[in-house]
């Protein structure tokens, strides 16, 4: 089980070594060295060598094999996640040093381990991993502290999907909103049929508020199995599956159902189309909790707007609320517990071959998904 995985990784981190200790460590590095011996010197990866749109990815067979970092251990990806914020990082809206490769959240077998990290895992763990760029590729190096165990009977496509948008929904529904928002308050959150705030309708509902969600017809009963009280649903702009939201008067259906108070806390990924409606629908010392721009990024805007009702607005970063390796497994703790006991679904909508990298943004960025997308490495 997950949770006694994780006991186990953390008893280590404290443990005395012994003479069998030291025997068996001698064994572990002898056995590291060998394996680590059998990975290529380069591999198959989506590299970006210019900012733009998804043509900018290119699969090359040749890349450098990464190099094993003291603390940290290698991982032969099995899948890798696709997330928003890659699209951010390729079109150049979030600025990185190029060359890169893609992604940030993976999964597989670790096939090398410094002595540092042997605390974390081992040569031969499945483990899956986050917020560590360049993962659409073969070999990830990863920080030991980053990584999580995953149990033999979990499916590695799902345990990557708990990466990047489980651990943004548990934060964002948990730390984010500053507990402006109580158990039992009203909670408003934009795309319940996609992605991470599927899961954010799920983990909401877990702690005991309740939801209002936002959907495109299309992703109508997606959105409604989260579990949301009340759903809102949008019409489509012609020709895509993105919700238009000039299509309803949000504003006065949330006013409608909370009885004129408005909501304690949004949580909007979709940014651009959607930050006003945010503002206007929150409650008196309520908070605009903005994570993402997959409309455009929110605009610059005076303080002066919160004035009316006392309100906050943040925006947050994952890094930022898994700072430390405990923060990390504690909310790990939680989505693998919710998903073995049933309390949370996990729906991988589209696993695409890497060597189709470009498709996979287009899926994305299209607002076609029902669920996570993934790469498969070879």
């Amino acid at each position: 089980m997950m949770l006694a995985a994780f006991a186990r990784h953390s008893l280590k981190r404290g443990a005395i070594p012994t003479a069998a200790a030291a025997a068996a460590a001698a064994a572990q590095s002898s056995m590291f060295l060998r394996t680590f011996a059998d990975v290529p010197a380069t591999m198959t990866a989506a590299v970006i060598r210019e900012t733009g749109p998804s043509s900018v990815m290119k699969v090359e067979t040749d890349y450098p094999t990464p190099k094993l970092a003291p603390g940290g251990v290698i991982i032969k990806n099995e899948y890798a996640g696709i997330n928003f914020i890659d699209t951010y990082h390729r079109s150049g809206l979030y600025k990185r040093e190029l060359p890169f490769i893609g992604g940030q959240e993976g999964g597989g077998t670790v096939v090398a381990v410094s002595p540092e990290a042997e605390q974390f895992c081992k040569v031969g763990d499945r483990v899956s991993y986050s917020s560590v760029f360049q993962t659409y590729c073969e070999y990830t190096a990863v920080p030991g502290a980053k990584v999580l165990p995953v149990p033999d009977d979990l499916d590695m496509a799902v345990a990557v999907s708990c990466g990047v948008q489980g651990l943004t929904a548990h934060y964002l529904t948990h730390s984010a909103h500053a507990q402006l928002v109580k158990p039992g308050e009203w909670m408003l959150i934009h795309g319940a049929g996609s992605g991470t705030c599927q899961w954010a309708c799920q983990m909401a509902k877990i702690r005991g508020y309740k939801v209002i969600g936002t959907c495109s017809k299309s992703k109508a009963d997606v959105a409604r199995a989260t579990g949301v009280d009340e759903l809102i649903v949008l019409d489509e702009v012609p020709g895509t599956t993105y919700e238009d939201y000039t299509s309803v008067d949000i504003v006065a259906k949330v006013k409608e159902i909370t009885g004129g108070e408005g909501v304690k806390c949004v949580i909007d990924g979709i940014g651009a189309a959607t930050w006003e409606i945010a503002l206007n629908s929150l409650a008196r010392r309520g908070i605009f909790v903005s994570f993402g721009n997959a409309s455009g990024a929110v605009p610059a805007y005076p303080p002066l707007r919160h004035i009316e009702k006392s309100s906050f607005m943040t925006r947050p970063k994952l890094n930022d609320y898994s700072v430390t390796r405990e923060e990390l497994l504690e909310r790990a703790d939680d989505i693998f517990g919710w998903l073995l006991a049933g309390k949370l679904n996990v729906s991988v909508d589209k696993v695409f071959d890497l060597k189709d990298v470009q498709l996979g943004h287009d899926y994305l960025e299209a607002g076609k998904s029902t669920g996570k997308v993934l790469y498969k490495i070879p």
